[in-house]
């Protein structure tokens, strides 16, 4: 595990322009960035990002739009009656921390799979097409949205092996159909709120996140477990991506790449957030990189994951409605669940029913 001290107060922006370039060497020096910041902080701004101002725009007023909605309207699309863990969550649906409803509501839309793909015919958890809500123009705009963020994430994806030590394409064939989630967040306001939590502390269970956001609100936790500002950045007129690492990252490196714990707090402004969780598929099994599996005590506390019964077994302890499925033995949690909380410096290898 990295040794060096994480006692950050900032986190560092990285441009990342020369990900798209030609030259091999620029390519690999965005890299190093992003291996230094993902070992030291764990989260980091990006610029030179290329994404269209229109299109973060567009998904905007989509969401707006969606959110002034009675609330009758939006749970014609609740989640839990949806199929594949999609569509409208209400305020009070999930709990992260110590019991505590999150003061938020949201709406969850996952990578596009056709009803006849394998993946859904055999039933995988998570993976289907998306419920749409009946509003003009809301598909376009959050699926034109979610595409380019998603191809974002492809090219940081490469990035993160190039700072491995990995062939550029390296984790090309993982990202195949990934139940990667973009979830459209609207934080209400609450005039009354005092240090009121939003989303209680937590660990991102994917590889990595893309965040945009337009109020502050969001913390990190150093390791010296200081909360540090995350507000939303600019840099020359461009919105900065906050990008973050999640456990599947840290199992990968053995915990030199360690996801981050962070919370949404003081949030007393009406609040939108867009995090796109980026995922390898849901069959990927993952293990420690060969660099980091041997030779350090910390490996040896990193055994094989399933990335898609991780992410399902983490929604089952999360989301209301499916706690009271497995509640009622109508959904089986997988044997090797961990607790939410097991990755990041609060990490604990115990199973969930330990």
């Amino acid at each position: 595990m990295h040794t060096g001290q994480r006692n950050f107060t900032a986190l560092p922006v990285i441009d990342i322009s020369g990900l798209y370039g030609d030259a091999p060497t620029r390519r690999q020096a965005v890299a190093d960035q992003l291996g230094a910041a993902a070992r030291e902080v764990g989260f980091f701004y990006i610029t030179g990002h290329g994404i269209d101002p229109q299109l973060i725009a567009g998904l905007r007023e989509a969401s707006r739009a969606l959110f002034a909605q009675p609330m009758p309207w939006k749970m014609r699309y609740y989640i839990g009656d949806a199929w594949g863990h999609k569509g409208y969550v209400p305020e009070g649906e999930e709990v992260y921390s110590k019991g505590r409803p999150d003061h938020k509501e949201a709406f969850d839309i996952g990578f596009e799979v056709p009803d006849d793909h394998p993946l859904v015919l055999a039933g995988t958890p998570l993976i289907g097409n998306n419920k749409w809500p009946e509003l003009p123009g809301f598909k376009a705009a959050v699926s034109r949205y979610y595409e380019a963020v998603f191809a974002l994430g492809r090219t940081l994806f490469r990035g993160f092996a190039l700072a491995l030590g990995q062939p550029e394409d390296a984790f090309e064939s993982l990202v195949t159909c990934p139940p990667s989630k973009l979830r459209l967040i609207h934080y209400p306001v609450d005039l009354e709120a005092v240090d009121a939590p939003g989303i209680g502390a937590h660990t991102d269970y994917e590889c990595f996140t893309l965040l945009l956001a337009d109020q502050p609100g969001l913390e990190v936790m150093n390791d010296q477990g200081a909360w540090i500002d995350a507000p939303p950045c600019s840099v020359a007129g461009e919105e900065a991506f906050v990008i973050n690492i999640g456990d599947m990252l840290e199992v990968m490196t053995a915990g030199a790449f360690p996801a981050t714990s962070h919370r949404v707090r003081k949030v007393q402004q009406e609040r939108y957030s867009f995090p796109l969780f980026f995922a390898c598929d849901y069959h990927t099994r993952i293990r420690p990189l060969p660099q980091f599996a041997s030779g350090s005590e910390d490996a040896t506390r990193y055994g094989e994951l399933s990335i898609g019964e991780h992410m399902y077994s983490q929604a089952q302890q999360t989301y209301t409605y499916l706690k009271r499925k497995v509640e009622a033995g109508e959904l089986a949690m997988s044997a090797d669940a961990l607790k939410p909380g097991s990755f990041g410096y609060t990490r604990s290898r115990t199973t969930a029913g330990g």
